[in-house]
């Protein structure tokens, strides 16, 4: 089975963050070990990443907040990368005026351009580190499909997303439409809404 790399954002995702749980709970988990999450620098993020990419071809992406940007940044200026899909979850605006992006601003700004790996945002209506209109723009870009979350904050502990099995439907839904099947070809992106959040505790 492919693996599951997970991309942690600004400050990592130590437990209970649902990336911790995540890859705690399931063997084909890895957690991409990204160096100085307080303080990153793009370069060296994208190397870790990059090398783990190299090391498990074909896996599947699952990022959350900056650790999205980070995939869809390297996706759409790597077009040789081996990666079957990706999750990027409550990706952020790093050039907005949110308080706390002067450390993430060299990640800017989020990219235009169409990846060739078949992609997912999971957006929600009240992320305080970007807005859905540019959250959907994001998924618009990219061709990716775009799931809304509602009004989910930025999906992370603060929000009540601690263990989130919702987040392995996803993955899992993106593992099988990436199923090599013959004469299928990649449709367009879309939004599906009313997605369940499926916080803590949730089934």
């Amino acid at each position: 089975m492919s693996k599951t790399l997970i991309v942690p954002g600004l400050d990592g995702s130590p437990a209970p963050h649902w990336q911790d749980w995540w890859a705690r709970t399931d063997p084909d988990a890895l957690v991409v070990d990204l160096p100085d999450p307080r303080r990153p620098v793009r370069e060296a993020w994208e190397a870790a990443l990059a090398a783990m990419i190299l090391r498990h071809p074909d896996s599947i992406l699952v990022g959350h907040s900056l650790g999205s940007v980070l995939i869809a940044q390297m996706l759409a200026r790597w077009s040789g990368l081996r990666v079957r899909g990706a999750m990027l979850v409550a990706p952020v605006d790093p050039l907005a005026d949110s308080a706390g992006c002067e450390r993430i601003r060299r990640f800017g700004p989020l990219p235009e351009v169409a990846v060739d790996v078949p992609t997912v945002v999971v957006a929600s209506r009240s992320d305080p580190w970007i807005g859905f209109g540019r959250s959907q723009a994001l998924a618009d870009a990219l061709g990716a499909d775009l799931i809304d979350l509602g009004h989910a904050g930025h999906v992370n502990v603060a929000s009540g997303f601690g263990p989130w099995p919702g987040g392995r439907v996803i993955r899992d839904r993106l593992l099988d439409r990436t199923q090599p099947r013959p004469g299928l070809r990649r449709r367009p992106g879309r939004t599906v809404r009313g997605f369940s959040p499926l916080p803590a505790g949730g089934a």
